[in-house]
């Protein structure tokens, strides 16, 4: 496999830090000038996060009843897996499996040595052997181009901003009623909603990336393709229940759950047609490479 760089990918994620970092300076700025004693709870928080980034795999499996399997509980899975990561030159990473009939797909992890890639049985019955490999491969071209890290660390800054627009006055002291907790309220939503805009702009380009990383691995874009055109149709089978409580992990998934909260407000991936059209393409250009 000739892997080759996404720079604009690389470019967007550095680009995206660099503005969250500079907004959060910003942010952290302004409460400190209202509140003198406010950089206490902040530095909690911000330990908090640290420690969410080294278990934010742990943290992803639970919330989606996922559980590491053993090669002998899914040999197939895990040969497959072995293969794969062999033609993306990547450690193996660790194998999970979530039983719930939803068909999809995320990677997690901190760096490629602390990366897992789980699947719902819902996909292992839904896919073909070279839709399951481009899946598989989608997501071990996220855990290859770094992206998953750069979105938890992200989600951590919009998730500090969100805390505090929520619960920010119990740390006001004699200030409760005053503008200070004001201007920290309206000072936190704005933050979050500009963090909130940056990650889904990132998210939503990281896809398009993964999807060329799959078909780059595996040599057939149309099996992804293929898969990505199952996969969305039997979204629609699965009860709305399901879809809404797995709905919160939409932007680590491989196809977005249109259900739920997060579903409604903002989209975290292109439109299932837009990937499939652009992965006809690249088939196109590789048949006549």
């Amino acid at each position: 496999m000739e892997w080759k760089t996404d720079w604009g990918l690389r470019g967007r994620m550095a680009f995206t830090m660099f503005l969250l970092f500079a907004l959060y300076v910003v942010f952290v700025g302004v409460l400190t000038v209202y509140f003198g004693d406010f950089l206490f709870p902040l530095i909690m928080l911000g330990g908090f996060s640290i420690a969410q980034y080294f278990f934010s795999d742990k943290l992803a499996l639970r919330s989606m009843g996922a559980r590491e399997v053993s090669p002998e509980e899914h040999p197939d899975l895990h040969r497959r897996i072995e293969r794969l990561s062999q033609q993306a030159d990547l450690p193996k990473p660790t194998v999970a499996v979530a039983d719930t009939q939803v068909p999809n797909a995320f990677a997690t992890g901190r760096n490629k040595k602390n990366a897992t890639v789980a699947v719902t049985t819902g996909l292992l019955r839904a896919l073909d052997d070279d839709e399951l490999d481009g899946v598989l491969a989608h997501e071990l071209a996220h855990v290859k181009n770094r992206d998953v890290m750069v979105m938890t660390i992200a989600s951590f800054l919009s998730t500090i901003a969100f805390f505090i627009v929520r619960w920010g006055w119990l740390f006001s002291g004699d200030n409760r009623q005053g503008a200070p907790v004001i201007v920290a309220i309206v000072v936190s939503i704005l933050v979050w909603i500009v963090s909130f805009l940056l990650i889904r702009a990132l998210s939503r380009y990281r896809e398009y990336s993964a999807d060329r990383g799959a078909a780059l691995i595996t040599g057939k874009p149309g099996a992804l393709a293929s898969a990505l055109m199952t996969i969305d149709g039997r979204m629609d089978r699965v009860p709305k229940e399901d879809l809404r409580e797995e709905a919160e992990m939409n932007a680590f998934f491989i196809i977005p759950i249109k259900s739920g909260f997060v579903g409604r407000i903002a989209s975290t991936h292109p439109s299932t047609q837009k990937r499939i059209d652009r992965l006809q393409e690249l088939e196109r250009e590789m048949e006549t490479a």
